[in-house]
């Protein structure tokens, strides 16, 4: 899989939808609601970023494949559930979708330790 395409489509559609969101729902949105919206295209934007980051560093020998494949695959799912779901729940107001966020929160947690773990396994200072 071709996770710096990925990446960089992911990082379009945060703009996409920040846009959307500052441009299309203003006015449409209560403060809550737009300020959950706002929280999800930042978390996406950043996640977006990170998968970028993540997908180069085994060409740098930072990084083995399979582990950035793992990590890659969980800040995608992270994204998807985490922000995917705050955009639903701003723009639908259906509270229960809130129940989703914490799988996505999760999800992030564990790329950036996976990440962490794997960088300081293969730390060649010790």
């Amino acid at each position: 899989m071709n996770w710096s395409a990925i990446a960089a489509i992911l990082m379009g559609l945060a703009v996409g939808i920040g846009a959307f969101g500052a441009h299309g729902l203003k006015g449409r949105l209560d403060e809550y609601s737009m300020g959950v919206y706002e929280k999800a295209v930042l978390y996406h934007f950043f996640h977006a970023l990170g998968l970028m980051i993540v997908s180069l560093m085994p060409r740098l020998g930072a990084l083995s494949q399979s582990a950035a494949t793992w990590i890659c695959g969980l800040l995608l799912a992270g994204i998807v559930l985490f922000s995917g779901s705050l955009y639903a729940l701003a723009i639908s107001g259906v509270k229960t979708l809130g129940a989703i966020t914490p799988l996505g929160g999760l999800a992030f947690l564990a790329a950036w330790f996976m990440l962490a773990y794997c960088l300081l396994r293969n730390n060649p200072a010790r």
